[in-house]
């Protein structure tokens, strides 16, 4: 049985009439740049995110680039992010001339580890990144908590978390600035790049359109260097498409995780790992051979991806070769880390070390969990993995 690790063609062509006509519409208005099928759009998204202000933009890593811009980040400044996640947490960072201070992660929820965040404030420490990572929030409360401590500013990176909670708050509303991506493979994909950055602070969202826009009010007139961090209107046509399906969506991962996390904790050598708080760093058992993925009890899980750990040297790579050679779809987030990538050479390596972050890189593996997957194709990827551990 083949079972891909997502399947966007299944999603898309089920909302084919209602995509053809967002095209059609958007098409005999000839309004392809910003535009009402933006604004109305980031209404929507707005509203979800329980935020005032949202800002569509060309993608997710445009958002964390533009969010940077806007809190004047640059030269000279320290910005807290973690190491295990996509490269576009740090490489914004980067590219606006400031450092990226790589942070150890929690082993259960692969979030960042906030007490050697709070080890790594400077003088110079201006911001904070916490990502929300495989669709479960970040600690929050200890993110502000030590922001408010040494007056940092915090962008949550949501790329992967788009109607996740922490503590009953949408992520995303929680610090400065949050931001979303709607690249394809998102629980709310796009057909293409594009992303949205959110917040609550009228100044800071008015600097942001102004910078998505080269810089530029009115037209022709820049204040500022900006760039061109623009959402497409076609891509924000077919995304209201989608977006009264994202709930239905989120809760057939949801559901789907339960089922793998049921049926594979009850093979000899799998334990689920402890998430009740994220401060022991402990598995809940030391000698399993496998790691389930804990949604912490304060934290809506929207499970952009299942994450799974292997222990045992070469044992992660083994699986997932066995798993593709049963035609099953798996992937390693992230097989290198950010401090470990040669971009980043020049900022020599974290003292103290990223231990968490080493392990995670060498075990994690992610199994398919997209909306579609059938209980049979869920039944196969169970048993191939029951049949090599």
């Amino acid at each position: 049985m083949r079972v891909p690790l997502l399947d966007l063609c299944q999603q898309n062509q089920t909302l084919r009439p209602g995509l053809i006509g967002a095209f059609e519409r958007l098409l005999s208005t000839g309004q392809f740049i910003l535009g009402e099928e933006v604004a109305q759009f980031e209404q929507q998204i707005a509203a979800m995110a329980g935020v005032r202000h949202a800002i569509g933009v060309s993608s997710g890593t445009d958002a964390i680039l533009l969010a940077l811009m806007a809190l004047g980040i640059g030269p000279g400044d320290e910005v807290l992010c973690p190491s295990f996640t996509f490269f576009a947490t740090a490489g914004c960072v980067a590219r606006v001339g400031a450092r990226p201070v790589f942070v150890d992660s929690c082993p259960a929820c692969f979030n960042l580890d906030m007490t050697d965040a709070a080890r790594r404030v400077t003088a110079k420490t201006k911001a904070i990144i916490p990502v929300h990572l495989f669709g479960q929030a970040a600690a929050m409360g200890e993110v502000m908590e030590l922001a408010r401590k040494h007056q940092l500013a915090v962008i949550e990176d949501g790329a992967q978390a788009l109607g996740a909670e922490y503590g009953g708050q949408p992520v995303g509303s929680i610090g400065h600035f949050g931001t979303f991506s709607f690249f394809p493979s998102k629980n709310l994909g796009a057909f293409g790049d594009a992303g949205m950055l959110v917040t609550n602070d009228d100044a800071l969202a008015e600097r942001a359109r102004i910078l998505r826009v080269h810089g530029s009010q009115p037209k022709y007139y820049h204040q500022l260097v900006g760039g061109n961090f623009r959402l497409d209107a076609l891509q924000a046509a077919l995304l209201s498409v989608k977006l009264p399906h994202l709930a239905s969506y989120s809760e057939k991962r949801q559901a789907n995780a339960a089922y793998y996390t049921d049926r594979l904790g009850k093979i000899p050598g799998v334990a689920e790992a402890c998430a009740p708080e994220c401060v022991s760093h402990q598995p809940s058992s030391s000698q399993a051979k496998m790691l389930l993925p804990a949604p912490h009890a304060r934290r809506t899980h929207i499970w952009n991806q299942y994450t799974i750990r292997v222990s045992g040297p070469g044992r992660r790579d083994a699986l997932r070769n066995h798993l593709v050679k049963n035609e099953i779809g798996a992937e390693i987030y992230y097989p290198l880390p950010l401090h470990r990538q040669e971009c980043f050479a020049y900022l020599g390596q974290p003292e103290p070390g990223l231990p968490q972050v080493e392990r995670l890189s060498a075990e994690c593996l992610s199994l398919p969990i997209y909306p579609e997957l059938t209980r049979a194709q869920q039944d196969w990827v169970i048993e191939a993995i029951r049949s090599f551990v």
